[in-house]
C-alpha cells in the first residue's frame, strides 16, 4: 500500500501498545525506520490510549515504561514524557493490541485507516487531506446493524473487500476465537453501512500441551482477502495462533524430559508473575512506594522469563488458505 503517494510501497502495522507504526517505503524495496502515526492535530493514534488519572490509579495506555529520572524517582516514560509516580498510588501500563488495514474505506480518493483492538472493537480513522499526504481524523466507532461491532472474545483484526461482488467494499473480521466475520455494505460506495455480522469460518482452538500429528487451526484469526488462485473469486488467508508442535508427534525420552522440565519452570515463573500482578495492582496490592517500585521491577524481569519460556514451549501461528467455492446456482424452473 503505497499510503503516502509517493509512489513507494510501504508497511503499516498495529502494535501490542496500540499504536500504529508506519515504515515509510523507499526505492527498491527499502524501508525507513518505523514511525508512529499522528492525527492531523498532531496526536498520536492509538485507540483508548493515553494517560487516566483517578482516584487512587494513574492508568497509562500505549507504549510506556517505567524508568527512574536523574532524580532516582520512578517515572513513567510515555510520548516523551517523564510521568512521575506519585507515592501511594497504583500505577499501571496497558494496551489495546491494535491490527490495521489501510485502505479507501469511503471511495474519496484518500487511504484512510481501519483499527481493531483488544476488546474487539473496529474504528475508521477517516484521511481529511485535501490534497496528497495524510491528515487523519477523528476516530468513528463502526457499528452494524445499528449495533457497536465486537467480534467473539476480542483481538479485532479488520480487513475491507467487495466480497459479495456488489461494487462496494465490506467488512471481514477475524477474531479472538479464531472465526471470522462478514459485514455487509448495504448502504453504497461513500457511505458504508454495514450488516449484522455474518460468521464466514467457524472458531479454531487453542489446544495448549496436546501434540497433534497435523497443524490445527489456532485463535487470534488476523485476515486477508485476496483472489490467490487466480479463477476470479475472492479466497481468505487466515492468521493464527497456537500452542501446538505437530513437528516431532511422538518426542524422544530426552524431548520429553526437556519440556517437562520447560513446562514446570514455566508454571513457576507463571505463578510467581500472577503473585507480583496482584500484590502490584490487586486489592491487597503494597502502598509502601519503595516495596511498590521493587515489586513492579521483579515483576517486569519475570513477564520477560515468562515470555521466553512460552516461546520455547512452541508458541506458533499458522497461515491457513480458504479457497471460495463457486456460489450455487439454483435448478431451472423450465
Amino acid at each position: 500500500m503505497d499510503l503516502d503517494g509517493d509512489g513507494h510501497i510501504d508497511l503499516i502495522s498495529g502494535s501490542w501498545p496500540g499504536e500504529i507504526f508506519f515504515f515509510r517505503g523507499g526505492p527498491r524495496h527499502t524501508f525507513a525506520a518505523p514511525v508512529k502515526l499522528k492525527d492531523k492535530s498532531g496526536k498520536t493514534i492509538n485507540i483508548g490510549g493515553g494517560r487516566f488519572d483517578s482516584g487512587d490509579e494513574l492508568r497509562v495506555v500505549g507504549d510506556a515504561t517505567f524508568e527512574k529520572n536523574a532524580r532516582g524517582k520512578t517515572v513513567i516514560r510515555f510520548e516523551g514524557e517523564d510521568i512521575e509516580v506519585p507515592d501511594g498510588k497504583k500505577c499501571t501500563i496497558d494496551c489495546t493490541a491494535t491490527s490495521v488495514h489501510a485502505v479507501d474505506w469511503n471511495t474519496d480518493g484518500k487511504i484512510d485507516l481501519l483499527i481493531g483492538e483488544f476488546e474487539g472493537r473496529i474504528y475508521l480513522v477517516p484521511n481529511e487531506a485535501k490534497g496528497p499526504g495524510l491528515a487523519f481524523g477523528k476516530v468513528q466507532a463502526l457499528h452494524a446493524d445499528g449495533k457497536l461491532i465486537q467480534v467473539p472474545g476480542g483481538h479485532a483484526g479488520p480487513f475491507a473487500a467487495d466480497w459479495d461482488g456488489d461494487g462496494k467494499l465490506d467488512l471481514i473480521v477475524g477474531a479472538a476465537d479464531g472465526s471470522v466475520w462478514f459485514y455487509r455494505n448495504i448502504g453504497d460506495a461513500k457511505t458504508p453501512k454495514l450488516a449484522a455480522g455474518r460468521m464466514l469460518v467457524e472458531p479454531g482452538s487453542d489446544i495448549g500441551n496436546e501434540t497433534p500429528k497435523e497443524p490445527r487451526r489456532g485463535v487470534r484469526a488476523k485476515v486477508c482477502v485476496v483472489d490467490w488462485n487466480g479463477d476470479g473469486r475472492l479466497d481468505l488467508l487466515i492468521g493464527d495462533f497456537a500452542h501446538q508442535n505437530p513437528d516431532h508427534p511422538k518426542p524422544t525420552p530426552a524431548e520429553q524430559a526437556e519440556h517437562d522440565k520447560l513446562r514446570k519452570e514455566f508454571e513457576a515463573v507463571q505463578k510467581r508473575r500472577s503473585e507480583l500482578m496482584g500484590r502490584a495492582l490487586g486489592p491487597q496490592r503494597e502502598r509502601d512506594p519503595e516495596k511498590l517500585k521493587k515489586i513492579l521491577e521483579e515483576g517486569r524481569e519475570t513477564t520477560q522469563k515468562w515470555l521466553a519460556l512460552r516461546q520455547k514451549l512452541q508458541t506458533r501461528g499458522w497461515v491457513w488458505l480458504f479457497l471460495r467455492k463457486p456460489a450455487e446456482t439454483k435448478a431451472s424452473t423450465k
